[in-house]
Order: structure tokens, then sequence, then C-alpha cells
């Protein structure tokens, strides 16, 4: 894959995803600095916050029933 081309939604998700847990290669980082677009990486990060918060939630609420 060309570094300079800009990537899709699911690879911006996948990467997003990567760096949330923390187990992203600081060379995968690098190579998508310039790859990934700043909107896609914003909504994958709101997308995934949300999504942990909502397990989170229902964790907690499992717990407390």
């Amino acid at each position: 894959m060309d570094d300079t081309k800009p990537r899709g939604f699911g690879e911006t998700m996948l990467a997003v995803a990567w760096s949330f847990i923390g187990l992203r290669r600081r060379s995968d980082f690098e190579r998508d600095v310039g790859a990934l677009r700043p909107g896609y990486v914003i909504a994958g990060g709101l997308i995934a916050a949300s999504c942990f918060i909502g397990i989170l939630l229902f964790a907690v609420r499992l717990a407390t029933s």
C-alpha cells in the first residue's frame, strides 16, 4: 500500500482501535500520520469512546443488579 494514499474509514477505525487499547507500533503510527484523515480519526475516536462507555455502563449495571 502506498504511504501517501489516504486511508479509508475502515482502515482508520482499525488504527484508532489499536491506538485506543495501546497496542500501536511506533512504525505504524509514523506511517499513518500523513495518511489518516483527521475527520475520520475524530469520528473513530468518538465511536470508540462511546462503545467503551457503553461497555462500562453495562458492566456496572450487571454488577449492581
